[in-house]
């Protein structure tokens, strides 16, 4: 990585779920931690109803508990940055933690480096593969139970699944347009406020 590198196009995979769960994304290399978390729930659909964190190497970076329950503390997602991941580290793979008791984990493959790019319309979904799994269904296991339930009309738990889980879940089918639209989104309104001048 240069001094002039500006932004990285990143693999991110739900690890233990099948069928897979793939996003790819150009983001800014300055972007805050807890604004890639956001990326990274409105990319994959999920709700932003759970605690995260990003570990590399020995490094845990989430939200400090103000009650003090974690030992030791993450550091604090909102004052670092994926380029300080990166410095900290020399890691080229970073690891997202999403809902501690489902226990959701991403792998982050930082895949290409781009130099002296334009950030303006960062961050940016490239690719989107596979619907990921309904909140609180349980972590993979459960997700996979989940599955098995709703794909066998003869399986005890076949009716309560439909009726529990979002009306027609197949996890193949994505609505790309409904993610790239919730990531435009955060990437509009981070966007810097051009102040404007009032002439007296």
């Amino acid at each position: 990585m240069s001094l002039n590198t500006t932004a990285v196009r990143i693999k991110v995979t739900l690890k233990e779920v099948k069928p897979e769960v793939t996003r790819r994304l150009v983001v800014p290399v300055t972007l805050r931690l807890d604004r890639l978390h956001l990326t990274l729930q409105a990319a994959f659909g999920w709700t932003n109803s759970h605690l995260f964190e990003f570990l590399a190497g020995d490094g845990r970076w989430g939200i400090p508990d103000p009650d003090g329950d974690f030992d030791p503390e993450p550091i604090d997602a909102r004052r670092a940055r994926l380029v300080d991941i990166v410095r900290e580290t020399g890691t080229k793979t970073i690891h997202y933690l999403y809902d501690f008791g489902d226990g959701w984990y991403h792998v982050i493959k930082l895949e290409k480096w781009f130099d002296d790019a334009s950030t303006e319309e960062l961050p940016l979904l490239l690719e989107a593969t596979g619907r990921c799994p309904p909140e609180d269904v349980g972590g993979p296991s459960g997700y996979a139970e989940y599955l098995d339930a709703l794909g066998d009309p003869s399986h005890p738990e076949h009716g309560h699944m439909q009726l529990w889980g979002p009306e027609q879940f197949d996890p193949n089918t994505i609505d790309r347009k409904a993610l790239e639209a919730a990531v435009n989104t955060l990437t509009e309104s981070w966007k810097p406020r051009r102040r404007v001048t009032r002439l007296k």
